[in-house]
């Protein structure tokens, strides 16, 4: 179970604000409203780099129930950048490998992350719950450093009025209403989003009609630390199951229901606990921890840029829980926009800068959505011609390789590569790893001291790797000089040469030698400068 029921504590409770008695509407540089894991990472993202924010929850606690409970490697080097991502990765379950099934049989296994040479493993599992917890408490620490963050609890937004260069913000508490102004509004708050419903917005995309059970049991097995997916198992025909092990002995199972069913019956402990004795066998003792019946959606707003709002996570995109793309998806969102936000703040780039967060984020909410129907598409076929397809591709795939690419139980979450990003220069080494072309997330690899992406992130970075070069400024950005020999992980992995680094890990630019003239622009591309 959760420690002390985390869930049900008041962890940011309701308290009076000046701002309740002033005279007119406070202005605030950035409001985040949610704070779920995509709000409280992005405020803590803000307030590290010195930008201050305040954070609005209708809630005073963290989530009930496991919810996401998947973490995957890149975000957690973001929360690593933070300063909480060790904690996550303590108290989490790690796993790299998986299983796939036909029936009672296995039909193969994979290996997330064959490659030595990174911090992180591929994935983590830790329940939702924990990690906001310690999102709150690495908010906490910042807050003691005095990091300008205000968490804000029973603090629920009404109303929203956009303006040329504000937004104002209504907000019910239990002493009453009152507003605020913010420069910049980031909207966290979850696929119901009440702010998305405000400004009369809405989501493109499909709706699957089939109906899946989620129960977190407690229980003591002897399964392994690893993901196994089921097509058509004994003890649910026809349909397909999951099975996930989480921190304090919790495991996630996840059940096919199929069409039209009844769901508030579904949920119900006499109906849910014959299926897991039957999946588990009579002799496993459990308890249930917490049960939904969920449909889900592949859908995306059209754009995550409304003037001086901004949507990111589940507010502005949502995929089927299969592949864990949507709490990895919000993390990332967050971590595109802040760099991008605080410049901006700072004067130091034109608002044009956040057009690039809307086209990053909404292509990669497309291969999002893109892979999470296909997915969805393979686990539940909608024809007998797909179903035959995935049978077969199934069946070869016990004893061919060559069939496995084709069995698809959920594409697991990897982060975007921004191909064809307006912030991206031209490739100045071709030949180089396709890995590390600009526009793609830096690859790990071990370095003296440590690990290459602990010594990147939060500023422009100029890396060397078995050249020489210099620190560039440009439009009143400063590149910081990182060089390394080409060790054979970095060789691999970037060749040897010069690359500009992003602050959010992503490679802006990289060339076969160092030409200050070319990086610097590159920092004015990179910048929104280019003008």
């Amino acid at each position: 179970m959760a420690d002390a029921k985390i869930f049900d504590q008041p962890l940011y409770p309701y308290r009076w604000h000046s701002d309740q008695d002033a005279a007119a509407p406070v202005r605030h540089p950035v409001v985040v409203v949610g704070a779920g894991p995509v709000g409280l990472t992005t405020a803590i993202d803000l307030g590290q780099s010195g930008v201050p924010v305040v954070v609005l929850d209708d809630n005073d606690c963290v989530s009930s129930g496991s919810r996401a409970i998947c973490f995957a490697k890149r975000p957690l080097e973001i929360f690593d950048r933070l300063g909480c991502g060790q904690h996550m990765v303590d108290k989490g379950v790690v796993w790299n490998l998986g299983k796939v099934f036909m029936g009672d049989s296995k039909v193969y296994e994979f290996n997330l992350l064959p490659e030595d040479g990174h911090r992180r493993p591929a994935f983590i599992n830790l329940q939702q719950y924990y990690v906001e917890q310690m999102l709150l408490d690495r908010l906490r620490e910042l807050q003691q450093e005095g990091a300008p963050i205000q968490l804000r609890g029973k603090s629920r937004v009404s109303a929203i009025g956009q303006h040329d260069d504000h937004v104002t913000v209504e907000i019910d508490t239990p002493e009453g209403s009152y507003d605020l102004e913010a420069e910049w509004l980031i909207a966290c708050d979850g696929a119901g989003s009440p702010t998305r419903k405000m400004l009369g917005l809405d989501f493109v995309g499909r709706v699957f009609e089939d109906n899946f059970l989620i129960a977190d049991v407690t229980m003591e097995a002897e399964f392994p630390t690893e993901r196994w997916f089921w097509f058509d198992p004994p003890f649910n025909p026809g349909q397909s199951a999951l099975l996930h092990k989480q921190p304090d002995g919790v495991w996630r199972i996840d059940l096919q229901l199929g069409w039209n069913v009844d769901k508030a019956e579904e949920k119900k402990p006499e109906n849910v606990i014959p299926r897991i004795r039957e999946m588990l066998g009579e002799d496993v003792k459990f308890e249930l921890e917490w049960v939904s019946v969920y449909t889900f959606q592949c859908r995306r707003m059209q754009a995550f840029r409304h003037k001086r709002v901004l949507f990111a996570g589940d507010s502005a995109h949502q995929v089927s829980p299969f592949g864990a793309r949507g709490a990895n998806s919000g993390i990332q969102d967050a971590d595109n926009l802040c760099w991008k936000l605080k410049l901006v703040l700072d004067g130091r780039a034109p608002e044009g800068l956040l057009d690039s967060y809307d086209a990053e984020r909404v292509y990669a909410a497309e291969e999002n959505i893109l892979n999470s129907t296909r997915s969805t598409d393979f686990i539940t076929p909608k024809s007998e011609i797909s179903r035959i397809f995935r049978d077969a591709a199934l069946g070869l795939s016990r004893d061919h390789d060559f069939a496995r690419p084709f069995v698809n139980s959920g594409r697991l979450s990897v982060p975007s590569t921004y191909d064809g990003s307006a912030l991206n220069s031209p490739d100045g080494m071709p030949d180089g790893p396709a890995r590390s072309r600009p526009g793609s997330p830096c690859p790990d690899a071990p370095v003296e001291d440590g690990f290459l992406l602990d010594r990147l992130g939060g500023r422009f970075t100029i890396l060397a790797i078995g050249t020489s070069a210099e620190a560039v400024s440009e439009t009143a950005i400063s590149a910081d000089l990182l060089e390394f020999p080409a060790s054979a992980e970095l060789a691999e992995r970037y060749g040897t040469g010069v690359y500009l680094i992003r602050p959010d890990q992503h490679v802006a630019g990289r060339w076969a030698s160092f030409d200050a003239k070319e990086i610097g622009a590159a920092i004015r591309r990179a910048t929104g400068n280019m003008s």
